[in-house]
């Protein structure tokens, strides 16, 4: 009986430790106290007779320290799909995606039921290239079934050294579970790119949100604004399976291009250090011209802040198809020795007051059926120029001047645009926007 007392006091002062650790670094307004739940103790008294009965009767010995982690761990993961205990490895797998570098697949992923869910592949990268959708499930990674692990441990399993090989198992709808084998790579992500199409209408992909991509859509507008000779007519804003990033970013992009009064977005949690409105910005670097935003179900997050802040404002027209519908804040906290706390606390509302947390922002106009097309594969970092039709052969430096070289990057670089426009235009989501734009312009003029 002695050593269940020091047992039940020893997860008291642990408990407390917890809390207080918590409310020093976080939202928490400071004046609770478990202690004060008398359902706290009910709890407790049954944690404390199966942690007994573990220990006594389990099949291997665990050790206290694997034990707390593990009661820790389902104590947060319980809670939904993006909330998780960190211990030190996952604070810096953490802080490594955060930089937009790390070794890996190229994938963001949630949960769904007791399997994974591709949320979005991420541009020019492995995962990209082997097909895998929006919306696919990870039935197996290598020989572990996913319904035995956490989403952390999926992460784990399927990130390693640049070189070396995962084999996925997916699930996709109307056809059978399929396997595929994915080397692995350093993911580099770019953020933004942008094309001039024909008629004045520019286009931006943005595939994740980072700290340089509201700077870098504003240098691609210039330099698009500076080829098109005049100001653009229109834009096509490409957020489809972008899986978000950083919140400060997507409210950078938003305000590029509002030039109304208001909020681009607020949240809202249960304390009132969660109530956050972020104010839109004079100054639309498009001076109102026609915008259109793509986006699809990979569309998460920091995008559908994007575009629920256009559409809100009436500054987009949405087309496409329902975004992802992940609209909550995670805060991070740090905890002793090194161990932290992915939390959410808050949600996030559009300015008009909608939810975007699992309903996502519904399109103007909805488009059925669509993917990226093969632009994506041919615009990706690691094509070769030997891939692009009509490249030209290669030959021995020493016949070449300077000037001959240079010369041939400009061809090169001209012919790749022209074969980029080309494969945008067959593309249906931006060949369905090109004519909306059209029509717009059409109306406007008359």
């Amino acid at each position: 009986m002695s050593s269940l007392k020091n047992l039940l006091k020893t997860i008291c002062l642990f408990t407390l430790f917890m809390f207080s650790s918590i409310s020093n670094v976080c939202l928490a307004d400071g004046n609770y106290s478990p202690l004060d739940s008398p359902e706290f103790f009910e709890g407790l008294n049954t944690f404390t007779a199966v942690y007994s009965q573990i220990k006594q009767l389990y099949v291997d010995e665990i050790d206290d320290e694997t034990m707390f982690k593990n009661a820790i761990k389902g104590l947060v993961e319980g809670l939904d799909p993006h909330s998780s205990f960190l211990d030190p490895e996952d604070q810096s797998d953490l802080n490594e995606s955060t930089m937009g570098r790390f070794g890996g697949v190229g994938i963001v992923i949630g949960t769904k039921g007791s399997f994974i869910e591709i949320i979005s592949p991420i541009d020019d990268t492995p995962a990209y290239r082997a097909g895998l959708q929006a919306g696919d499930i990870i039935l197996q990674i290598g020989d572990q079934n996913v319904n035995q692990i956490n989403l952390e441990e999926g992460v784990k399993l399927m990130r390693g050294a640049p070189g070396t090989k995962v084999k996925l198992t997916i699930g996709r709808p109307d056809i059978a579970p399929f396997v595929v084998e994915i080397t692995r790579e350093i993911i580099t992500i770019v953020s933004a790119k942008g094309l001039l199409l024909d008629e004045g209408i520019g286009y931006i992909r943005i595939s994740q949100f980072q700290n340089p991509t509201a700077e870098l859509v504003d240098d691609i507008v210039s330099e698009l604004v500076t080829e098109n000779e005049t100001k653009l007519d229109s834009l096509i804003l490409d957020l489809r399976n972008n899986p978000g990033g950083l919140l400060n970013s997507s409210i950078d992009v938003a305000n590029l291009f509002i030039d109304s009064d208001g909020i681009v977005v607020y949240t809202e949690g249960r304390v009132s250090k969660s109530d956050v409105s972020f104010p839109t910005e004079a100054g639309d670097i498009l001076n109102g011209a026609p915008i259109i935003v793509l986006m699809n179900k990979g569309s998460a997050s920091a995008s559908e802040i994007v575009a629920g802040a256009l559409q809100d404002h009436r500054r987009a027209i949405i087309m496409g198809q329902e975004s992802f519908g992940k609209g909550s804040v995670q805060s991070i906290l740090s905890l002793e020795d090194g161990f932290g706390l992915k939390l959410t606390t808050a949600r996030y509302y559009t300015p008009s007051g909608r939810s975007i947390q699992a309903k996502g922002i519904a399109p103007d106009i909805y488009l059925e059926d669509i993917t990226l097309s093969s632009f994506e594969d041919a615009i990706n970092l690691s094509s070769q120029e030997k891939d692009l039709k009509n490249h030209l052969l290669a030959e021995s430096p020493s016949e070449l001047s300077e000037e001959d070289i240079l010369e041939m990057q400009d061809e090169i670089t001209e012919n790749r645009d022209k074969e980029y426009i080309e494969l945008l235009r067959e593309d249906y989501f931006v060949h369905e926007a090109i004519n909306v734009l059209k029509a717009l312009k059409v109306i406007t003029n008359k």
